[in-house]
């Protein structure tokens, strides 16, 4: 049977009516208590509308970059047949001055990579495991995936999907990282702050427009063990972003968890959608 809300309405006036009708004889006991009176509300209030809006972001945070990764394929692009030591050397060869040289400011990691093939300890392999989700809602598994950026503190962020065939990075965020967590179709990546008891966090989402993994909120939130504002000037936070565009100041951060625990322990491998 078809309901209207004029229908509905009319039932829960009668409703009403018939619950108020004993309120009226049972005295002060349990009847309603006024909470006062409600504060007027406010709208915002614009500050200094006689200034021109900006016209550039005042910093790139890499939203919308993407790229393919070059000389990687997976038998009916199947992301999880992809090789992320591969992957990862596919980036150190398509960014040799961040990565090779003397002068790169991740050459520890190219070092380090020599451990990930056969004869090297795994251990000391940079590359972590990677974690794969439906992140982009196609019905297809996405990768994520981590590794360390050495000699420094910083834990490289990226994420993988296939489109027509071609391999591609959707998402690439360089920090010194506390944790990274999946949580929907969310990735978070939460950081120390520079002020103590507090870390910043920062979460990424897929946009069908930009066909990329968007920032869409970066907080600082309270996680506690705060005694008060330090005496000395606290360093500012710049963006991260990929290597090849950009790099995070937080490299000069440090924090008491290791970049590969601290990832390893915040998703299981197994975990998928």
């Amino acid at each position: 049977m078809f309901h209207s809300r004029f229908a509905r309405a009319a039932v829960g006036a009668v409703f009403a009516a018939a619950v108020v009708v004993p309120l009226t004889g049972c005295g002060d006991s349990g009847g309603l208590v006024s909470a006062g009176a409600t504060p007027t509300a406010q709208g915002p209030t614009r500050l200094w509308p006689g200034q021109p809006p900006a016209s550039s972001p005042a910093y790139d945070f890499g939203e919308a970059d993407t790229e393919v990764v070059k000389g990687v394929t997976a038998p009916g692009d199947d992301i999880r047949k992809v090789d992320p030591v591969a992957v990862v050397r596919a980036e150190i060869a398509a960014h040799p001055d961040v990565y090779a040289g003397s002068t790169g400011p991740y050459r520890g990691t190219v070092r380090r990579m020599a451990d990930c093939g056969p004869g090297g300890d795994r251990k000391e392999c940079p590359v972590l495991e990677a974690y794969y989700r439906d992140l982009t809602g196609d019905g297809h598994d996405d990768m994520v995936l981590g590794f360390r950026l050495l000699p420094g503190n910083q834990t490289a962020v990226r994420m993988y999907t296939f489109r027509k065939g071609r391999l591609v990075q959707v998402l690439a965020n360089d920090d010194a990282v506390i944790a990274v967590e999946l949580a929907g179709r969310t990735v978070i990546i939460r950081s120390p702050a520079a002020i103590e008891g507090y870390e910043y966090r920062t979460q990424w989402n897929w946009d069908d427009e930009q066909r990329a993994m968007l920032l869409t909120r970066d907080e600082t939130l309270r996680v506690g063990g705060s005694t008060g504002p330090s005496d000395g000037p606290s360093p500012t936070r710049s963006p991260s972003a990929s290597p090849s565009r950009s790099s995070s100041s937080s490299s000069s951060s440090s924090t008491s968890f290791s970049s590969f625990s601290a990832f390893s322990s915040s998703v299981r491998p197994s975990e998928s959608r």
